[in-house]
C-alpha cells in the first residue's frame, strides 16, 4: 500500500510542477505579446505575429484550469 501512496504523491508532485511551469510560461508569453505590441505599434502585421502566441496562452490557460480544479486552487 505504501508504494501506491508514493506513486500518487510523485504523480501529484509532477502535476504541480507542471502547473508551475504553465504559470511561468503564461507570464512569459504575455510579456512577449506586450513587447511585440509596443515595439510594432504601427506595424500592420503585428496582430498576425501575436495571434499564435495568444492561441498558446489560451491553451495554457485551459491546461491550468484542469490542474486548478484538481488541486482545488479556484
Amino acid at each position: 500500500m505504501k508504494s501506491s501512496e508514493d506513486d500518487s504523491s510523485a504523480s501529484e508532485k509532477f502535476e504541480f510542477s507542471n502547473y508551475k511551469s504553465l504559470v511561468f510560461a503564461e507570464i512569459e508569453l504575455i510579456e512577449r505579446v506586450f513587447e511585440i505590441r509596443q515595439n510594432f505599434l504601427n506595424f500592420p502585421d503585428s496582430e498576425r505575429i501575436v495571434k499564435p502566441i495568444l492561441q498558446r496562452i489560451y491553451k495554457i490557460r485551459s491546461e491550468k484550469l484542469i490542474l486548478e480544479n484538481k488541486f482545488n486552487l479556484i
